[in-house]
């Protein structure tokens, strides 16, 4: 992917290859600036690739787009500031007339609840803390039912707890739904803890140098991050990010 600036071609990704199996977790890391945001976009037909292509459940990233095949959280919520928890999960349902034209195969009220925030549906995001609003924004993702959810730096303002207490959080939606996760970190225990594989960046453009292989066992919980195995596992990606800066 190269962008046209008044300064110059600016080389954001070269080189990319890589496969997402279905229901999996992987995750992007590397320097800020490395184009894992730009891939992503590249993914949703946000943007398109200067060379080469992008395929999506066996069809170009257009169609997947069109047909609603994947969900987007980015770091901030985009919560609308006049619409209650409930309305904001509804919004994709009402855009382009979605809701009357498909079957959502989630009720919103059931999102909010699979989210953990049963009894907050006609709280408005003044009323909800960063945490609360960021779950908000999971579950608007998911109201669709999108196969894949692509997530870009989701927890990065968050507080350390609050991230922590997500990432569970996060897992028992991806345990429940089987949707096929992409997710943007700059957090090496965080990438070890989600996902089942880690792709490691170079700095701009940003290319694949490693791509690892987590093999901590399932289900996820907290008491792992002081085995030897998790230390093992962030120390290798530490070795990675270090050969490719």
């Amino acid at each position: 992917m190269v962008f046209g600036t008044s300064a110059g071609p600016v080389h954001a990704l070269a080189n990319i290859t890589l496969d997402v199996a279905r229901g999996e977790f992987i995750a992007l890391i590397g320097p800020s600036g490395c184009g894992k945001s730009t891939l992503l976009r590249l993914i949703a037909d946000v943007l398109q690739p200067t060379r080469g292509t992008i395929e999506i459940r066996g069809g170009p990233p257009s169609r997947a787009r069109l047909a609603r095949e994947f969900g987007f959280v980015f770091q901030h919520p985009g919560l609308l500031l006049w619409r209650d928890a409930l309305a904001n999960v509804s919004l994709p349902l009402a855009i382009g007339a979605w809701g009357r034209r498909h079957a959502s195969p989630h009720r919103p009220e059931a999102l909010l609840e699979l989210v953990g925030l049963k009894g907050f549906e006609h709280a408005f995001p003044r009323q909800l803390s960063g945490g609360m609003q960021q779950r908000v924004s999971i579950a608007r993702a998911l109201v669709t039912g999108p196969p894949i959810l692509l997530m870009d730096e989701p927890f990065g303002a968050l507080d350390e707890i609050t991230r922590d207490h997500l990432n569970q959080e996060l897992l028992r939606i991806w345990e429940a739904t089987g949707t096929t996760i992409v997710f943007v970190t700059h957090s090496i225990p965080e990438a070890v803890y989600l996902a089942n594989r880690v792709f490691v960046f170079t700095p701009r453009p940003g290319r694949v140098q490693e791509e690892v292989a987590i093999e901590l066992p399932s289900p996820r919980v907290p008491s792992m991050k002081d085995t030897p195995e998790f230390l093992r596992h962030t120390a290798t990606l530490r070795r990675a990010l270090a050969k490719s800066s």
